[in-house]
């Protein structure tokens, strides 16, 4: 059984090793990077997303503590889809945050944005 074996990523015919896949590094890495671009591409996507509300938020909350309306930050660009962690009080309040930024939903679209000490005592910054 003689089959030809060809590069993975050109076609191109191998020759050498029988294991060999690639017929150089080029092809290697270009088909690599192909196959991962997907979930890389969705991995950049959602980063971009929480450094984009991390911003918002940032920039409507200098003092540290301060209320907005929803409607403010979405003119800025805030999605309120993505958040990387939430956090309940004993109240049953809900803080959704964007790393050390927070942000609390108040009644009539209003909202209370903070900064958590913990998430910055955690990273040095506190």
């Amino acid at each position: 059984m003689n089959t030809q074996r060809t590069c993975l990523d050109c076609g191109e015919p191998l020759h050498g090793r029988a294991d060999k896949k690639f017929c150089n590094d080029m092809c290697r890495n270009s088909y690599n990077n192909q196959l991962n671009s997907n979930s890389y591409n969705l991995v950049r996507n959602i980063n971009n997303i929480l450094r984009r509300n991390r911003r918002v938020m940032e920039e409507l909350n200098p003092s540290g503590k301060t209320k907005t309306t929803r409607d403010k930050m979405l003119k800025n660009g805030f999605d309120f889809d993505y958040f990387t962690s939430s956090y309940k009080t004993q109240a049953g309040a809900r803080y959704f945050f964007c790393y050390e930024y927070g942000y609390l939903l108040l009644e009539n679209d209003e909202v209370l944005l903070v900064v958590s000490k913990k998430e910055k005592e955690k990273f040095g910054e506190g």
